[in-house]
This record gives C-alpha cells, sequence and structure tokens, in this order.
C-alpha cells in the first residue's frame, strides 16, 4: 500500500514539474492543488534562492553595497506594485476566461496585459536611469553608500521592463493552469543570474571587475532572457493560451477592464510598499550595520516567504478558474485546503528561524552589529508564521476572484494606519530602536490574516464580475 501511495505521489510530481493540463474545475480539489502548487512553490523558490545568492556574493563587496541594495529594492518595489497589480488583474481575468471556456477570451487578455507593461515600465526607465543618485539620497544613503551603489541603481530600475514582463507573463501562465511554464522561465533566469553574478561582480576573464553594479547588469540579463523565452512560447509552444501576431492590436475594453481590476492590486501593493519604504528609512536611522542586518534578514524571510506565496497563487488560480465555471462552493474549500497546507510549512520553517537565527545570518555576515540585529529582526518577524500563511492565502483568494478592493482596504489599515505609527512611535519616541520596527511588522502582519479571514467568511467575493 504504502509503495503504491509512494509511486502514485511521484507520477503526481512528475506530472506538476512537466505542466500536465487538466480542468481544475473538475480534477479532485487535492490534485489541483499539488498540480499548481508544486511549480509555484518552485518557482518562488528559485526567485527566493536568487535573493540569497545575490546578498551572499554583494556581502563579499562591502557593507555600503549591502545597504545599497536594501535600498534600492524598497523603491523598486513600487514597481514590483505595478507589475504584481497587473498581474493580479491578469491572472484573475484569464483563469475566469479559461474556466468559462473560453480560450480567445484568454489570448485578448494577454495581449492588452503586455501593451499595459511596456508602457509602464517604459516610464519608470527614465526615472532610474535619470535619477539614481537622488533616489538614494531620499531613502537616506549616506554619501559613500551612494557614490558606490548609484550605478546598481541605475541598471536595476532603468531595466525594469524585464520585471515587469516577467510579472506579467508568468501571472498568465498561472492564471490558465500551466504553473509548470511559470516555474521553467524563473528557473532560467535566475539560473542564468546566479551563474553571472559572480563574473560581474568580482571581474572572471575578460569581465572587468562591477562591484555591486555587476550583480545589477547579471540580473538584467537573467530577467531579459527569460522574457525573450517567454514570448517565444507564447508564439510556438503548446500551451492553452498560442499567440500570433495578428492578436496584437489595442483592444481599449479589454484594458479598460484589466486596469480596472488591477487598480485595487495596484493599490493594496503600493500601500504595503510605501510602507516598506518608510519602515526601511526608519532603519536606516540606526546606521548601515543595523540596515544590513535587516536587509539579509529579510532576504532570508523572503526564502520561506516566496514558496508559501507560491502555494497561496494556487489558491488564486483554483478560485478564479471555478468561479468562471460557476462553482462557488468548490472555490471556498480550495482556499481551506490551500491555507491549511501553508499554515503546517510556514509553523515548521518559525521554528528553524527562532532557534537557528544567529547561525543563518552567521552565513552572510561576521559583523557583530549586522549579525545582532540581523538575528533579532528573524527572530521577531517570524513568530506569527502560523497567521502569516492564513492571510496571504486568503488575501491572494480576494485577487484570484477580482476582488482587489477588499485586500487594499485591509492593507490600508494595517500597514498606514496601525504598523508605520506604531513603528515610528515605538523604535524613535519610546526609544526601542529597530525592534520597534520588527514588532510592528508582525503585529501588521498577524491583524492582515484576522481581518482577511472574517471578511472572507461573508462571502461577497463570490459574486465579483471580471
Amino acid at each position: 500500500m504504502a509503495a503504491h501511495s509512494l509511486k502514485s505521489f511521484f507520477i503526481l510530481l512528475k506530472e506538476a514539474i512537466a505542466g500536465k493540463e487538466i480542468d481544475l474545475t473538475q480534477a479532485s480539489i487535492k490534485k489541483a492543488i499539488f498540480l499548481l502548487a508544486v511549480p509555484m512553490i518552485l518557482e518562488m523558490s528559485m526567485e527566493s534562492i536568487f535573493a540569497l545568492v545575490d546578498i551572499f556574493y554583494v556581502s563579499q563587496v562591502s557593507t555600503n553595497a549591502v545597504a545599497t541594495i536594501g535600498l534600492t529594492e524598497s523603491v523598486i518595489t513600487l514597481v514590483y506594485a505595478l507589475a504584481v497589480g497587473l498581474s493580479m488583474a491578469a491572472t484573475a481575468i484569464v483563469a475566469r476566461r479559461i474556466g468559462e471556456k473560453d480560450p480567445e477570451g484568454a489570448k485578448r487578455v494577454t495581449v492588452q496585459v503586455i501593451f499595459l507593461g511596456i508602457l509602464v515600465s517604459s516610464i519608470v526607465s527614465v526615472i532610474g536611469i535619470l535619477f539614481p543618485k537622488e533616489i538614494l539620497g531620499l531613502m537616506g544613503g549616506e554619501q559613500s553608500l551612494i557614490d558606490e551603489g548609484y550605478r546598481y541603481t541605475q541598471i536595476l530600475i532603468g531595466g525594469n521592463f524585464t520585471i515587469v514582463l516577467l510579472f506579467l507573463i508568468n501571472a498568465v501562465y498561472r492564471g490558465a493552469g500551466n504553473a509548470s511554464m511559470a516555474m521553467w522561465t524563473l528557473i532560467l533566469s535566475n539560473g542564468i543570474n546566479i551563474v553571472l553574478d559572480p563574473i560581474f561582480i568580482f571581474g572572471w576573464g575578460p569581465i572587468p571587475e562591477y562591484g555591486v553594479a555587476g550583480a545589477a547588469i547579471a540580473t538584467t540579463i537573467g530577467r531579459g532572457t527569460a522574457v525573450l523565452f517567454q514570448l517565444y512560447i507564447l508564439f510556438y509552444g503548446s500551451t492553452r493560451i498560442r499567440l500570433a501576431l495578428k492578436n496584437f492590436v489595442v483592444n481599449i475594453g479589454v484594458m479598460i477592464n484589466l486596469i480596472r481590476v488591477s487598480l485595487g492590486g495596484i493599490g493594496q501593493f503600493i500601500i504595503g510598499t510605501s510602507s516598506w519604504i518608510f519602515l526601511m528609512r526608519i532603519i536606516s536611522e540606526f546606521g548601515s550595520e543595523v540596515l544590513a542586518g535587516y536587509t539579509i534578514a529579510i532576504r532570508v524571510i523572503m526564502f520561506t516567504m516566496m514558496p508559501a506565496w507560491g502555494l497561496s497563487n494556487a489558491a488564486a488560480t483554483l478560485v478564479g478558474q471555478n468561479l468562471g465555471a460557476n462553482q462557488p462552493e468548490r472555490a471556498k474549500t480550495s482556499v481551506w485546503k490551500t491555507a491549511k497546507y501553508n499554515a503546517f510549512f510556514m509553523v515548521a520553517v518559525s521554528v528553524i528561524y527562532l532557534l537557528f537565527a544567529k547561525s543563518i545570518i552567521g552565513w552572510f555576515s561576521v559583523d557583530p552589529e549586522v549579525l545582532k540585529y540581523g538575528a533579532l529582526s528573524l527572530q521577531i518577524v517570524t513568530i506569527a508564521y502560523f497567521l502569516f500563511a492564513y492571510g496571504m492565502t486568503v488575501t491572494m483568494a480576494f485577487n484570484g476572484a477580482g476582488d482587489t478592493k477588499t485586500p487594499t482596504i485591509i492593507n490600508f489599515f494595517c500597514f498606514w494606519v496601525f504598523q508605520l505609527p506604531f513603528a515610528y512611535f515605538t523604535s524613535l519616541v519610546l526609544d526601542w530602536g529597530p525592534i520597534g520596527v520588527f514588532v510592528a511588522i508582525a503585529l501588521a502582519e498577524s491583524l492582515i490574516a484576522v481581518i482577511a479571514i472574517v471578511w472572507f467568511k461573508k462571502g461577497k467575493w463570490k459574486m465579483i464580475k471580471v
């Protein structure tokens, strides 16, 4: 019996990685979650591995280099907000069209998503290319940090079209239920980046030493190559969505619908990421060592948050497709099952972080201050991982239903009304120092989970039309 179960597991695992397309509205819910979650978890794991490898190499350059990445990524998360907001709309609407058995409608959505991505990223690129020093200065970077790191900021933000299109096209694949293709795209992108990172950072062979700017060069090349691969598959691959040049016409109606649905998603992530920027600004008041420790801890946290987000994305796709197939109760059951699996994973990880925080941060830095505050950040932020798991799954379920407004309201209250004032007051007024920021993050994320669960149970998300 055990041998048969093990064999069945590996057969299912092979199907998930290979990207076997099934009707997610008819298969067993457990199987549907598994086939979606495995490639999504692997996809997000690759993203988190890239983040750790990146910070590992850059930490060998200087403390300022690590802090530069922290400040730049705090700003570029605004780009992520736009990309993720649009990607949530893409996933929700594509999933709904696939659930309705309307592949031509899914194609129209895909093309308009690409148009919007190119438009948004072009505007951001100009800002990043022209004003990298000013961006770091506004974030509180010291002059020595700006002088050493502005090229990193210039290249990463200037080449943000690779980030935006990678997000958006992968969102289309996920909405169509082809999570495996999104996974292979990230494996290609991050595999190239991991290989190129030391070459461009330290200078190998004919390549000169670029320092922290080399990390941005490697990242942009890796993501750019992945975008070309995505486009190739969209035109020539054997997937549910296959485009031709004739499909590339502007469709104002579809574009307006995408923008309408994405506004809530963009809003919720702008709220979250602007809060993140202000938290980084508060942390920068305590010096580059504390900022570096916090940056390393956040990278480590993302190592486990990314797979958890991958599992949550499975809930978004299942909600969208099942609502399209007029099966709202099946959509709800899918969410609770996914959240339970996510909680099991996150609890196990939180125990590891609580016990071994200093050892983990020590892999990246031996500076006593960096080690101290990196470990504290890791332990305090992850203490409420159980609630994080439910919060992120339910939030993604709202987004998968096309109800991006509800998480926006929740984020506004929890981040702007609660988290930022709490972090400022405790860290600077009560003189808790960086610990005040760490506590604010844990409490705000826990509050998001509680409110989201209560709201989800009301069931209004089932009536959203996209």
